[in-house]
């Protein structure tokens, strides 16, 4: 099948890229640059890895977010809340629907590149604060790009039931470079190592009992998952 992949440029994105370059035929890797804190760190790494499996790399500005919408995610917003990535506070890096803006211009883009699927890396980890990575949303969208589509574009979510360390796993069966890879979400040169994205990071690591090559700028004991009522 001809896919389209999203990616960031994260663990994630880079683990779906090199499974679906072995499954289907990418003929592209897409980067919205939004107007994130990390978009400047983390792009650079999805052209890398795409470069390197011969897969065009294409950039998609999405200014209007910034400027639009509220997150702390966003260059505009506030501080980058710390501590465990299930908590109530990491609410504030919610980016309002990103997730259906994205997909629908990526839908509209494999379809003039006569695509036949679209490939996210959301995960079950995402599925606790972010409302557009769950497998309700995801159907749901899918369903409306197949119906919107002549092509009936397939949305394809091979990590949706899957926690962030067997994405890790994943990553390894692949030929994966986490140490090419960014995640964390206050877009420093060095991973911080206590916002949500860093102590999900070092979390998958441990619990995949694969060496975690990241630079960590704290490495600090991980916060506990909130205990939910």
């Amino acid at each position: 099948m001809k896919v389209v992949v999203l990616c960031s440029g994260g663990m994630d994105s880079l683990s779906a890229l090199y499974r679906a370059k072995t499954e289907h035929q990418v003929v592209a890797a897409l980067s919205f640059n939004y107007g994130s804190k990390h978009n400047p760190r983390e792009i650079p790494f999805a052209k890398l890895h795409a470069d390197l499996l011969g897969i065009r790399h294409q950039v998609i500005n999405l200014d209007f977010i910034d400027k639009l919408f509220t997150s702390a995610l966003l260059a505009s917003g506030g501080d980058i809340p710390e501590g465990h990535y299930q908590a109530d506070n990491m609410k504030q890096t919610v980016v309002p629907f990103r997730n259906a803006i994205m997909l629908s211009i990526a839908a509209g883009w494999a379809e003039s590149l006569e695509a036949e699927g679209l490939v996210i890396a959301a995960h079950s980890g995402d599925h606790a604060i972010y409302p557009d990575c769950r497998e309700a949303f995801m159907k749901a969208m899918g369903e409306a790009i197949k119906e919107g589509t002549y092509a009936g574009v397939k949305l394809l979510r091979p990590f949706i039931a899957m926690n962030k360390g067997s994405i890790v796993l994943e990553g390894v069966k692949y030929g994966v470079d986490f140490g090419k890879t960014y995640s964390c979400y206050k877009g420093g040169e060095v991973h911080c190592g206590k916002c949500g994205t860093c102590v999900e990071r070092r979390e998958a690591f441990l619990d995949a009992h694969v060496i975690d090559p990241t630079v960590y700028l704290s490495s600090e004991a991980l916060p506990s998952a909130p205990i939910k009522k």
